[in-house]
């Protein structure tokens, strides 16, 4: 009886306990891609520009500034009474630019001319005059000798024409309008060049084009030769 009572208790002590059972995770079977499907991808992409694309419009260059080599035109008007070749001389001291005489249109008074027709003769003309032609160069100090200068023909009341090297004043009677280009670093070159020199010139002007092929310089030094 005793005996009993003990299982029947051991019984009811086991129904108060809560058992649960846990089953270990089992993962997912992934299903492998065969090589055959991901070729058949790779076959089906869209190779090349998609249709209906366009190219984008390149942003414009914009200068900000000029080069400091760059010419620049001018229309210079010099006032009556005013000497043109000191005007001339004093914008490319201040401006410390050469400037190029292209043309001037306008009269002049008392021009003294060297004619190199009369073995260099100095000739003063008294009177008024129209300017045919001019042209020269002026450069701002410091100039080797000889470098500045203008020549100017001129038509007389009566219909001659003079002309030869501006080397004293010339005065303008009335508005005078001038045409010209300015320029800066200006090279100063001694002819001909010696073989060094020729050498080094051949070079730089090499690499100012960017080309890459090999210049002959031996060559053309030796041509150089040849022409003096």
């Amino acid at each position: 009886m005793d005996r009993k009572q003990e299982q029947d208790k051991g019984n009811s002590n086991m129904s108060g306990i809560d058992v649960a059972l846990i089953s270990p995770k089992v993962p997912k079977a992934v299903s492998p891609v065969s090589s055959a499907a991901a070729e058949g991808d790779t076959l089906r992409r869209p190779r090349g520009r998609p249709a209906g694309s366009k190219n984008k419009p390149k942003p414009p260059i914009i200068v900000t500034r000029d080069s400091a080599n760059a010419l620049k035109a001018h229309a210079m008007e010099v006032s009556s009474g005013c000497d043109v070749n000191e005007s001339l001389l004093n914008f490319a001291r201040r401006k410390q630019r050469g400037l190029y005489i292209l043309n001037g249109t306008g009269c002049v008074t008392n021009v003294t001319l060297r004619q190199p027709g009369s073995a260099g003769a100095i000739v003063t003309l008294h009177g008024r005059f129209e300017i045919l032609s001019l042209l020269g160069s002026i450069l701002p100090p410091p100039a080797p000798p000889g470098i500045t200068g203008l020549t100017i023909y001129l038509a007389g009341a009566q219909g001659q024409v003079v002309g030869g090297a501006v080397v004293g004043a010339l005065i303008a009677s009335g508005p005078l309008v001038i045409m010209a280009a300015s320029f800066m670093h200006a090279t100063f070159d001694r002819l001909p060049l010696e073989d060094d020199e020729l050498a080094a010139a051949m070079q730089n002007q090499h690499y100012q084009n960017g080309r890459t092929h090999h210049l002959d310089i031996l060559t053309c030094m030796q041509s150089h030769r040849t022409c003096s």
